[in-house]
């Protein structure tokens, strides 16, 4: 599914990733953890063509549609929740309203609510970041700390859904600092002065 090689990234000389080497299978389900600043994101963001690598190749399966929630997740600030997923949907002409209602159920997020994003809660962000990085059907999901602000309940629901994904053969990296014991992941990684060690499976 993917393949990265030598993959090296500066920023105004402080080298964050340093020859990082990876491959990620399909069906995968791998939990990255790290410091803050040790470029969890920065490689989400190079995965996702966001930024360019110095040095180094990524080489992406062709079958691959990536979803994503990197960092804050940006929105349409003045325009509700269900716009905002139409206006990204259509983009890529993927716009799957069964799914993305039984998302949002599974969130408890009120999706037809006229509540603008600006006034949404940290959660009901959070919320709609990780349905817009599933509502199309993707195959290979990357989430970037995606269950800051969630609370309990919601946590067990992402739980749920990710291990259910995993059985639906979809490949997930999950990058966080939370190691959440209900998800089955099959590898673990620590993101560590530039690169990647695998940790055995808890």
């Amino acid at each position: 599914m993917l393949e990265i090689h030598d993959l090296t990234k500066k920023f105004h000389q402080h080298t964050v990733l340093d020859h990082l080497n990876m491959i990620v299978h399909k069906g995968d389900l791998i939990y990255i953890h790290g410091i803050n600043g040790s470029g969890k994101s920065t490689l989400f963001k190079l995965i996702c063509d966001i930024l360019e690598p110095d040095n180094g190749c990524i080489i992406l399966s062709e079958q691959a549609h990536i979803g994503a929630l990197i960092e804050n997740p940006g929105f349409l600030e003045r325009e509700t929740g269900m716009y905002n997923l139409k206006f990204l949907a259509h983009l890529n002409h993927h716009f799957y309203e069964d799914k993305i209602m039984q998302l949002c159920n599974d969130f408890q997020l009120d999706i037809q609510s006229h509540t603008k994003v600006k006034d949404y809660s940290l959660g009901m962000r959070q919320k709609l970041g990780i349905i817009q990085a599933l509502m199309e059907d993707q195959n290979f999901i990357l989430l970037d700390e995606p269950t800051r602000g969630l609370d309990e309940d919601s946590v067990k629901a992402f739980c749920h859904l990710i291990n259910d994904l995993h059985n639906q053969n979809k490949t997930i990296i999950i990058a966080a600092h939370e190691y959440l014991r209900e998800i089955h992941y099959n590898k673990i990684l620590h993101l560590k002065n530039g690169l990647l060690i695998e940790d055995e499976v808890l």
